[in-house]
């Protein structure tokens, strides 16, 4: 494969990567089990990260028009937001999380969705800003510390990100997502050996759910173990989702010398921390 076409594929798989930061470090901030109080607001079954293409669209559509008919409601702008995200219109999920916090200034779950827009929408220093409001120094919350990892990892501060992972770990020791966005910011800077040392205690853990399983599969799979990654994507999810995840693996490893350039990388004195710039 050409340099660049191979330069380019790597950048997916980091990007990728960086999706995954994000997604894991704020889940949880905002849910819609804290405040489902009313019939008014619509439920979510299942997180948004786990549906399908139908299932989002229906949500969206559904969330949508209850969010209309009452924008200034904090479950209905935080979900509404979420699932516009999973989408891929992360600049209308921005908007909405904008106004809601304008709404409910003092909401911390509303200030660290809004967050979460922002980190999404590439706002990097806003996000981090928003969510450091969303904390309470005498109380501090875990998922927002890991949140703000997720960012600095984005920004290139793999050394800072991974100081915020382990101050959340201190507070929720052998957290799931905590430890699967400290592997994840391995495999940001192409430490895949200690990438999938924290991922495997991630998916080893009783509430880890699939996405830290699937982030698992990624990094097994670019060491070009790929029928244990397909086995480790496969479990615990319908046949269809399976396959839909294995489809996508499959995508990015099968080009040549992909996940061989970031093991190169993996063995350079320093990739572990020296890869970014704090």
């Amino acid at each position: 494969m050409p340099a660049s076409l191979t330069t380019t594929f790597t950048n997916r798989i980091l990007q990728g990567a960086a999706a995954s930061l994000v997604i894991l470090a704020l889940a949880g901030c905002s849910t819609t089990k804290d405040r489902m109080t009313t019939g008014s607001v619509p439920k979510i079954t299942k997180p948004v990260e786990e549906m399908d293409a139908t299932e989002l669209r229906s949500a969206t559509d559904r969330i949508g028009q209850a969010y209309e008919k009452n924008p200034r409601d904090p479950v209905n702008g935080v979900n509404y937001a979420n699932l516009l995200r999973m989408n891929g219109r992360d600049a209308q999920a921005l908007a909405v999380m904008q106004q809601v916090a304008i709404a409910n200034p003092g909401d911390r779950n509303v200030l660290a969705a809004y967050g979460k827009a922002q980190a999404a929408a590439g706002q990097f220093e806003q996000a981090l800003n928003t969510i450091g409001r969303a904390q309470t120094p005498d109380r501090p919350d875990w998922r927002l510390i890991s949140a703000e990892g997720a960012i600095l990892d984005q920004m290139g501060k793999a050394t800072d990100a991974r100081k915020r992972y382990r101050d959340a770990l201190d507070i929720q020791p052998n957290e799931p997502s905590i430890l699967s966005n400290l592997g994840m910011s391995y495999v940001l800077t192409g430490d895949l050996r200690t990438a999938e040392t924290y991922l495997r205690s991630a998916a080893s853990q009783p509430t880890a759910d699939s996405r830290v399983r699937q982030n698992l599969a990624l990094v097994v799979g670019l060491q070009g173990r790929f029928p244990e990654a397909e086995q480790i994507a496969r479990r615990e999810l319908s046949p269809q989702q399976a396959d839909a995840n294995v489809a996508y693996l499959r995508s990015m490893l099968s080009q040549q010398n992909s996940w061989q350039k970031l093991a190169a990388k993996d063995k350079t004195p320093g990739a572990a921390d020296g890869g970014n710039t704090n």
